[in-house]
């Protein structure tokens, strides 16, 4: 793939310890721990605010991941499309009808190391029914999910485990949105 502020020569330490001590100053707690296996679809909920996109990056340059992350085609016009890309964004385009599923599946088969987030509930908006397509991705590419989360009422963020998708996907969402439960987001009433 290519170079991202999550892999940056030389500039990436620097906005590690730049994050890190942004992280201390705000009082957000990074919880998990560096992992070993790069290899899975990071899923971070609740998404509530625009808020959420500066505090992952800064949790997950402190986590030491390499992360791309998937955003409606938007957000990468002129002027900010190449800063965008450099951060990690991948656009999609969601009036078109194409299948993000097997594109995204294919990546993984071309990459022995490759971590893309999304945010399940696909807007910032209280939603009653997350989008499936991060698990379809996981299942399909036989990689693991794992639990990404903010919860601004413990001012904690980070990564909780790893979680193997089994293919019944109504048992598998119930089990995942019940680790969400209590998590609230940054703006509380889209939780």
């Amino acid at each position: 793939m290519r170079t991202t502020v999550f892999s940056t020569p030389l500039l990436t330490p620097l906005l590690r310890l730049i994050a890190i001590a942004i992280l201390k100053l705000s009082g957000w707690k990074t919880v998990g721990k560096e992992l070993e296996d790069h290899r899975f679809v990071l899923i971070c909920a609740p998404h509530t605010s625009n808020w959420d996109f500066p505090l992952m990056l800064l949790v997950v340059l402190k986590l030491r991941l390499q992360v791309f992350w998937m955003g409606k085609e938007s957000l990468f016009s002129f002027p900010l499309g190449a800063l965008m890309k450099w951060l990690g964004g991948i656009p999609i385009d969601r009036s078109k009808s194409h299948n993000v599923v097997d594109e995204t599946v294919r990546y993984y088969r071309q990459h022995k190391q490759l971590i893309v987030l999304i945010p399940p509930e696909g807007t910032r908006r209280k939603v009653k029914r997350w989008k499936t397509g991060f698990y379809h991705i996981a299942n399909a590419a036989e990689v693991p999910i794992v639990l990404g989360f903010l919860d601004a009422r413990k001012k904690e963020s980070g990564i909780a485990d790893y979680y193997h998708p089994s293919g019944e996907l109504e048992k598998d969402m119930l089990e995942i949105r019940a680790f969400y439960a209590e998590k609230q987001g940054i703006r509380a009433e889209n939780s």
